[in-house]
């Protein structure tokens, strides 16, 4: 079973996971291709390599583009219609409307009106709709069956958005939150976004401490806006699979056999090692064009 691992030590947003998840080897051409199909003001996907304390990590930014400012207020319903109309596949199309329902839910309870009346404001633009349909298209194309993720860092303080000055982490984040393991911070700013909380509540299924029992496969790291003091400001992404046979895992050490016995000529060695990569971990012989 292929499974995701979010690793939240530094809280978690919709940009961060995104990028994180195609830094771990999803598709980044059939996320982009398909987010064509969102019919809504035109803007540019950006990723770029940086720096966090240390750690190289993929930074994502929507850009908008200049001549057609994006419409602030869209209703629950809007955002729907317009990702059930898309023709997304059946997976991507539940999670993104998972993601969203959370976030409307919570959006609703706080403003005290019907869901459907939900004016979405910085999650009702475009940027936070990409970032959303780019996480379930993200998760449909590393073929994920199970998400797992850390307890969450929310943060405090506060954060001007449209409403105003607002507490941290801002009332529709917490509320996401209830039922769910948070953990503590000692930062006074916003960790965890409406989105990050509306993917962790919407779509994870299990929540662990440290790593669940798996098999590694491939790692990403997600860059978030902020440089924090003390600490890289990403989001670790861990992509594997749980075995049954977890307990009698084997590994095979041939190549150093090779190097001593030169059994095999240069080429016989290199061919081994690549089918070998492939036997134990399926769906790497697509992972690396993509990175």
């Amino acid at each position: 079973m292929r499974i995701l691992y979010l690793d939240c030590f530094s809280g978690i947003s919709g940009d961060m996971t995104l990028g994180a998840l195609v830094d771990a080897g999803a598709d980044r051409a059939y996320i982009e291709e398909e987010l064509t199909k969102i019919k809504l003001e035109p803007y540019i996907l950006e990723w770029k390599r940086v720096i966090k304390r240390g750690i190289s990590a993929l930074k994502l930014d929507v850009i908008l583009d200049p001549l057609h400012p994006p419409k602030h207020h869209r209703h629950y319903s809007e955002i729907v219609q317009v990702i059930q109309t898309a023709g997304f596949n059946e997976r991507v199309t539940a999670l993104s409307l998972a993601i969203f329902e959370k976030i409307g839910i919570a959006e609703a309870k706080i403003h005290g009106i019907p869901v459907e009346k939900v004016h979405f404001h910085e999650v009702g633009a475009i940027d936070s709709i990409v970032d959303i349909v780019g996480v379930a298209l993200a998760i449909d194309s590393l073929q994920i069956e199970r998400i797992f993720a850390s307890p969450v860092p929310l943060g405090s303080g506060t954060i001007h958005i449209d409403h105003g000055t607002y507490p941290v982490p801002a009332p529709a984040t917490l509320e996401m939150m209830r039922g769910l393991p948070i953990a503590s911070t000692n930062y006074s700013l916003e960790m965890t976004t409406p989105t990050g909380a509306g993917i962790i509540s919407g779509i994870v299924d299990e929540f662990s401490k440290s790593f669940p029992p798996m098999i590694v496969d491939t790692i990403g790291y997600g860059a978030g806006t902020r440089d924090l003091p003390n600490q890289p400001n990403v989001l670790r992404v861990v992509v594997g699979k749980v075995d049954p046979f977890i307990g009698k895992w084997q590994v095979s050490h041939e190549h150093l056999a090779h190097e001593h016995g030169h059994t095999h000529s240069h080429d016989d060695h290199h061919h081994h090692e690549h089918s070998h990569t492939h036997s134990h971990h399926p769906g790497a012989a697509n992972q690396g064009a993509h990175q």
